[in-house]
């Protein structure tokens, strides 16, 4: 297992904390549910739960991505990240699925919900207590770049907009019968876009992508400032692999430059983008 970076370090405790917090707020959602003979609450504590699950899937994900690389896999296991990223969005579309059939159930009976005055408390905990997970999470996904993060904390704020519809029975179920039914549909949705944009981030980043514009104009800066104004960098291709990135890319040079000439060349410039950018670069050149 290779050292871990700062990346790493704050990757990992973001799993430790929402597993922690998870379990307890878990324990004391369903106390409350028992207590107040809320199924709805009940259910909402399992989902809690549900959450653990990704937790152990983010610190399992970190865990493998710091495995050196090897013969077999030359550039590490970085995109291990994405991988639980994809489970977790699996689990989110599935909690989308529940919310929406779970809506469509409760507005076609007409149901609502009967709630007490400890599981208006649990419930008012859980919503505070998740979105700032959910905002922890974002910060540490910022931070570190790392998608399976980004995608916890998308599934923190599922469970916060759970506890929102559970709240909202509690608060207006005199009112409308019909509240907690459309809320959950709406929140399904909002789920159901948080699945796509973090399947689209991993998928991405799996399949490769066009570098972002400040990186691209950052090499093309370094390349003259090494090689001179003939040089012309272009054909960008980039891999992320966790943090290790490598990235491709055409440079323009004389075509009577000796052999031994243009191979120092690239390398001074690949050596150059190591050492300023963080980045594994490889050169083809093109005879100018």
């Amino acid at each position: 297992m290779a050292k871990m970076t700062e990346r790493t370090k704050l990757s990992y405790q973001a799993g430790i904390v929402s597993l922690f917090v998870n379990l307890v707020l878990f324990v004391f959602k369903y106390y409350a549910g028992i207590v107040s003979g809320s199924v709805a609450l009940i259910a909402d504590a399992w989902h809690t739960l549900s959450d653990s699950l990704t937790s152990l899937i983010i610190i399992g994900g970190v865990k493998l991505s710091t495995k050196k690389a090897t013969t077999r896999h030359p550039f590490g296991y970085g995109r291990w990240e994405q991988i639980a990223a994809i489970f977790i969005a699996f689990i989110l579309a599935i909690v989308a699925y529940e919310f929406g059939r779970e809506s469509v159930e409760k507005l076609s009976l007409h149901q609502k919900a009967s709630f007490g005055t400890i599981a208006l408390i649990a419930t008012i905990t859980s919503i505070i207590v998740k979105e700032a997970l959910a905002q922890y999470a974002f910060f540490i996904g910022r931070k570190t770049n790392n998608t399976s993060v980004r995608a916890d904390a998308w599934h923190h704020r599922s469970d916060a907009l759970s506890s929102v519809i559970v709240l909202a029975g509690i608060l207006l179920q005199d009112y409308f019968w019909w509240i907690d039914g459309v809320l959950g549909l709406a929140i399904a949705g909002m789920l159901v876009y948080a699945v796509f944009d973090i399947m689209n981030d991993a998928i991405n980043k799996l399949i490769g992508e066009k570098p972002e514009e400040e990186l691209i104009e950052r090499i093309k800066t370094l390349a003259v400032e090494f090689g001179g104004e003939g040089i012309e960098p272009h054909h960008f291709h980039l891999h992320t692999y966790g943090e290790h990135r490598e990235l491709t890319f055409h440079i323009k040079i004389d075509g009577k430059l000796p052999l031994v000439e243009a191979h120092a060349l690239a390398h001074g410039i690949e050596n150059e983008i190591r050492e300023r950018c963080g980045v594994e670069a490889t050169i083809h050149a093109d005879p100018s």
